[in-house]
């Protein structure tokens, strides 16, 4: 019996609930005279270093070091795109920014060492707002550039357009784990680096840099981490260089973690993004042309992005046919933290932008959104903007039909109606939405990734791989693919902490691709197991080896179930018969290009589908709102662990929810972030949680050519929470006069942002 494909418990669950799981900082123990780290931030958001004096912190007691750019023995520079970003900076780049660290005995003689540190400052003049920074040509790349047909052309030839743009805000990532990270030496003197990270090797790769050795004298360790969401994938980096510099220096352990407040001031966020769009479409709300322009808030170095604009771009049509389509995009700098990796990855802004064309045409017509919507899908053998085919495209119109009839859409689309007709201050939305959201790194060579299986002669195995468990529940996916491709029990299979020096030069964990890459390349290794085993076996059953049937630690020839061995038994045969007993895998995802000269390829091997339909009540008098219901339909293929996906799209939505209706960040005229903690950055609670919260799991969903049919779950969820935003403009346009037209609504909707927004809807009544 296997456990694949069934409903499975966390394989950390257990430890979580009991407090045992350790994460990077719970190791602080196990290491005699650990030194703790502690930043020299500034108090300006753009300035010159004129002069550092460390003396007075030197005689603060317990401090031992402070840490400066001359101590760096290989590079000073961090950056995993482009050189752009010092460890120890000379022209501090945001208000936060760290130029120097203190080491100390203890947490507080490093903190009272830090603020010891005399630095003198120029003041220079810094660009806070995306538009002000657009205004002043201040970009990061040059643009790039998605397009097909003539998008010029068909705006002039078609009967209605509009033009309008949209502010997107940032995201706190907000994990409950904040940075971390300790470094030590081991007998050799090489560099041992526990660091709550998502890209190990990336990070092995820096620690290398930065002290100037080779990888092979760096290993890094990620035991597991208390979140991520993307902001771990390189920014953790910075403070695991930190500490292996400590360690390398003073020849003792060094620890460096933020606080709440250094990590929400000092870390990136999602990236905020300034859309502007024309739009060409007929009198039945189908889309004939658009032009967009994107601009991502890069903050002070190019960081991850490029390729999150990218990811954007090419989001940019989410489910739609655009005929015609000019894309543009641009990263600009702003004197903010340098704005990263998050959940989708540039994704959920493209897909915002075009959800809010596809609104703004439908209003404008009088139309139902939902209609025009489906209206626009892609059918059979459409390409998409960047030319690659859209395979399977009946499966979005399925969702589509299903969720509207398994979440009764027509009847309580009447039902709002009426009772909004009867209610003048209190106003209830409904709005279901799509998702379609390509599935691998968009540059090729990160679509790769290895695996180490041992079984041992008692038939217990242990499984390594290069992907990161963040919470998200990765290795147990992958404890259940060895499992039932090895044809034991879970409880025989152990997943080992991801490590360099068990798998290297991996990828990150991220782009939703860890099961897909990660299982892939387990089940290779586990079946060139098998395959040895079955030698061993065969020889025993007396039936040939492609007959040997492994299950549930029985192994049998295929229709004859008795007499079995045991699957610690034909092991133990194995090691006597000297037959290897370990092996390795590998998994390049194939088909994967894209020619960024031309804008075309296929950047993607797959596309996850999923579609949500969320209704609101909004209060009049005050913006206030509820989410009454959420009804989702998630294509995730043949689910590898129901349990764990399920989890994951609720988790994506609620992520999703708070970015789009409640997390504001807001930056002080000074460049301070003034939404440091969850005092002032409000996130979604249970209190946000609708009360009927229905998940389903699209049946008949076999994905080819990716692990057991299985489709990735970790991002696209999130972007489900679009329906959250459009409802909440469904609900302001009932406080209107009813006639067609635009209604905007900022992002985030917050209270705030809706009430306004229902006081222009009013105000068109007059």
């Amino acid at each position: 019996m296997t456990s694949l494909g069934k409903p499975m418990a966390h394989e950390s669950a257990l430890a979580h609930v009991t407090g045992s799981a350790l994460f990077t900082d719970d190791l602080c123990g196990r290491f005699p005279g650990l030194l703790h780290a502690h930043p020299v931030t500034a108090p300006h958001a753009h300035a010159r270093v004129l002069a550092l004096d460390a003396s007075a912190a030197l005689i603060v007691p317990g401090v031992l070091r402070v840490l400066t750019a001359a101590d760096v023995p290989g590079q000073n520079q961090i950056g995993p795109a482009r050189p752009d970003e010092p460890l120890f900076p000379t022209e501090v780049m945001f208000h936060g920014h760290a130029v120097a660290w203190v080491l100390a005995e203890s947490e507080e003689a490093a903190r009272l060492g830090a603020a010891a540190v005399r630095v003198e400052y120029q003041p220079l003049p810094a660009v806070l707002e995306l538009e002000a920074a657009v205004g002043e040509g201040s970009f990061q790349t040059e643009p790039l550039r998605l397009s097909r047909g003539s998008a010029q052309a068909a705006l002039a030839r078609a009967p209605h357009r509009l033009a309008g743009e949209l502010f997107v805000g940032g995201q706190e990532h907000f994990y409950l784990e904040t940075q971390s990270a300790i470094a030590h030496l081991d007998e050799q003197g090489r560099v041992f680096v526990h660091s709550s990270t998502q890209h190990p090797s990336e990070t092995q790769e820096v620690v290398a840099r930065v002290l100037g050795a080779h990888r092979h004298d760096v290993t890094v360790q990620c035991l597991r981490m208390g979140g991520a969401f993307g902001g771990k994938e390189v920014q953790a980096n910075a403070w695991a260089a930190v500490a292996a510099l400590g360690a390398r220096l003073t020849g003792r352990p060094t620890r460096v973690r933020l606080s709440r407040a250094h990590d929400t001031s000092m870390t990136g966020k999602r990236h905020p993004f300034l859309g502007r769009f024309e739009v060409g479409f007929d009198a039945q709300g189908t889309l004939l042309a658009l032009r967009m322009q994107l601009f991502a808030d890069g903050g002070w170095c190019l960081d991850l992005s490029e390729p999150i604009l990218y990811r954007a771009l090419f989001h940019a049509d989410n489910a739609y046919r655009l005929p015609d389509v000019e894309l543009e995009g641009r990263v600009v700098r702003t004197h903010k933290t340098s704005m990263t990796a998050f959940r989708g990855f540039g994704g959920p802004q493209g897909m915002l932008m075009i959800e809010e064309v596809v609104d703004r045409v439908a209003r404008t017509l009088g139309l139902d959104p939902c209609a025009v919507r489906e209206r626009n899908f892609y059918r059979d053998g459409d390409t998409t903007p960047y030319g690659q085919e859209v395979r399977d495209p009946e499966r979005m119109p399925r969702i589509w039909r299903e969720l509207t009839a398994s979440s009764d859409y027509a009847d309580r689309r009447q039902a709002i109606a009426d009772h909004n007709l009867r209610t003048p201050h209190l106003k209830r939305g409904l709005a279901l939405t799509p998702v379609k959201f390509g599935i691998s790194f968009t540059t090729a060579f990160f679509n790769q990734a290895g695996a180490l299986v041992l079984v041992y002669a008692d038939g217990s195995v242990q499984v390594n791989h290069g992907g990161t468990e963040m919470g998200q529940g990765l290795h147990t996916k992958m404890l259940q693919v060895a499992s039932h491709t090895l044809g034991v029990p879970p409880s025989s299979v152990r997943m080992m902490p991801t490590q360099t020096d068990k798998v290297p030069n991996t990828s990150a964990t991220a782009a939703s691709s860890g099961a897909d890459l990660n299982g892939a390349a387990i089940k290779a290794a586990c079946e060139t197991l098998r395959s040895r085993l079955a030698e061993v076996a065969a020889r025993e059953l007396g039936a040939p080896a492609d007959e040997v049937v492994f299950d549930d630690g029985r192994v049998f020839a295929r229709g004859r179930p008795e007499p079995a061995l045991s699957f610690s038994h034909v092991a133990h045969q194995a090691h006597l018969q000297r037959v290897p007993l370990f092996a390795t895998g590998y998994y390049r995802t194939p088909g994967i290009h894209f020619d960024r000269a031309t804008g075309t390829g296929k950047p993607f091997h797959y596309f996850a589908y999923g579609a949500a339909a969320t209704e609101v009540e909004v209060d009049g008098f005050t913006g206030m709102y509820q989410i009454r219901r959420v009804d989702i339909l998630h294509d995730v293929g043949d689910s590898l662990s129901p349990q764990v996906d399920q989890g994951q799209i609720e988790g994506g939505f609620i992520q999703g929810l708070g970015w789009l209706t409640l997390e504001e960040l807001v930056w002080g005229a000074d460049g301070r972030l003034a939404t440091a903690n969850a005092s002032t950055y409000k996130l979604p609670g249970l209190g946000e949680c609708p009360p009927i919260f229905n998940v389903a799991l699209l049946e008949r969903a076999t994905e080819p050519d990716v692990v057991y049919g299985s489709k990735a779950v970790g991002e696209p969820p999130f972007m489900l929470a679009i329906s959250a935003r459009e409802a909440l403009r469904d609900a302001v346009a009932a406080f209107g006069s009813g006639r067609p037209g635009v209604v905007e609504l900022a992002s985030p909707a917050t209270p705030e942002a809706v009430f306004w927004a229902i006081e222009r809807a009013r105000g068109s009544t007059a």
